[in-house]
């Protein structure tokens, strides 16, 4: 239901300091690979590191086409060496997962695989397990994972850098190691959804009871009258289902169905902001579920669409004439919740900025691309029409706050992005001090032919 969905902000597997590598590409891809000829190669606290963990990391990086060298062997293996080191750490703090925390990542990981594949039944045709084995067999690597987070969360979650600390970061880096940034522009949006009538909301929902109570007759089944007559795009083609949805997921009318019905149950007709919805749940696990979910949304009248484009034209010409400021008209007009509350800026799903990289192909929707190609800094287009991302008619306003030619980075246009790099560089700084402090009270032995590595921390005393 990508219309219902609310963003979801999934755990990093690499994250900005060491890859967290206690991942399920590594122990998926050991599973495929077959029987390794396994010994323990370290031991940190009461923690190994197999050889066969540092091979699947390697064949991780060869599949996802990352450069390798005579090094990456040394380098994995000195990842592996820090997040162990986290976890001992942990353990000693008596940091844990629970276990709702645990079959969340779980279920996270376990989607973004089997969308890989297209299916459930293809994921573990491909592996001979089901999904329940899998998790069973991946437990404890995801609490390890979470419990080094948290670790690392203890290390670096308050540390901050001042504007003076920024300043002498920059000053630091050689003129020719100063990073390239793209061309790049900041857009703003005012959004004008249309009036649902009465009327409309009325048909809708009769349209919707009508479906139901045939459902309940047993004329025709969930999946059929979904398929038929649902206006959700995330599942109409797949008889209204949804699999492995968390709690959370999707908006809270919609869970509060789906936690509660029983089995095979169709729920009464609700309403949330996208329309009407009936669902039927097929199978509940803790804080997933299975469902099938059937949408009618009421029917925007020409009229009353021709109406939110003259509010819009009333703002854009308060806006021409400066009587008012983009960012005020966002806040106090527009009805896109998203971006209303940033000063209109639409920010870009993957960076989380506001900035968007002219070049990067997909990082913009094409038609606001176009849009603003002609505009100048501060200028705005009239109200024109679009479609929302969950199918519904509407009309915006365009504001072009910023555009920056490809230029060598500096600290009035690339303040927060440098800003970011220096914030980064202090928080590796106590990473290396906590691994020196912390591998002096800590048991660790590598064997001999790991020891040979060129590591960037001393682990053996």
């Amino acid at each position: 239901m990508i219309k219902m969905l609310k963003s979801i902000s999934m755990i990093n597997l690499k994250n900005k300091f060491f890859p967290l590598a206690f991942c399920l590409f590594g122990v998926v891809g050991a599973n495929a690979q077959g029987k390794v000829i396994d010994r323990i190669i370290a031991v940190i606290g009461e923690n190994t590191i197999l050889q066969s963990e540092l091979e699947t990391q390697y064949q991780q990086m060869v599949a996802a086409q990352e450069p390798v060298d005579q090094n990456s062997h040394c380098k994995l293996m000195e990842e592996l060496l820090y997040q162990k080191l986290l976890l001992a750490q942990a353990q000693k703090d008596s940091l844990f997962a629970t276990e709702t925390q645990i079959e969340q990542e779980l279920d996270r990981r376990l989607r973004f695989y089997i969308q890989q594949f297209g299916s459930e039944e293809k994921f573990s045709a491909f592996y001979g397990k089901s999904i329940d084995d899998f998790k069973t067999d991946l437990k404890d690597n995801v609490r390890d994972l979470l419990m080094a987070q948290q670790m690392q969360g203890k290390i670096t979650n308050d540390i901050t850098v001042t504007p003076n600390e920024v300043r002498t970061f920059f000053n630091d880096i050689p003129s020719d190691s100063i990073p390239l940034i793209n061309a790049e522009v900041e857009v703003g949006q005012i959004v004008k959804m249309p009036s649902i009538t009465a009327e409309a909301k009325k048909e809708a929902k009769e349209k919707i009871a009508g479906i139901r109570q045939r459902i309940q007759k047993g004329e025709s089944s969930f999946s059929a009258m979904a398929a038929l007559y649902s206006e959700d795009p995330g599942s109409a083609n797949k008889g209204g289902l949804y699999e492995n949805i968390q709690r959370g997921q999707f908006v809270p009318e919609w869970d509060a169905w789906a936690f509660k019905l029983k089995k095979n149950e169709v729920s009464e007709v609700f309403e949330t902001m996208y329309g009407y919805f009936i669902i039927q749940l097929i199978e509940r696990r803790g804080d997933a579920v299975d469902a099938r979910s059937l949408l009618i949304a009421p029917k925007v009248d020409v009229q009353d669409l021709l109406r939110a484009k003259l509010s819009l034209d009333t703002i854009y010409t308060k806006l021409t004439k400066d009587t008012i400021l983009f960012s005020d008209a966002a806040a106090k007009y527009s009805n896109d919740e998203e971006s209303k509350n940033s000063g209109g800026l639409i920010l870009n799903p993957y960076t989380g900025s506001s900035r968007f990289e002219m070049d990067e192909i997909g990082q913009m929707d094409q038609n606001v691309a176009f849009a603003i190609e002609k505009l100048k800094v501060g200028e705005f287009t009239k109200p024109m029409p679009f479609t929302t991302r969950d199918g519904k008619q509407a009309y915006r306003i365009l504001y072009l706050k910023t555009r920056t030619l490809p230029h060598r980075g500096n600290l009035i246009d690339d303040y927060q992005r440098i800003q970011g790099m220096a914030l980064v560089k202090k928080q590796q700084d106590a990473i290396q001090v906590w691994i020196k402090k912390k591998v002096g009270n800590t048991f660790i032995s590598i064997v001999d032919d790991y020891k040979k590595c060129s590591y960037t921390n001393k682990w053996v005393n």
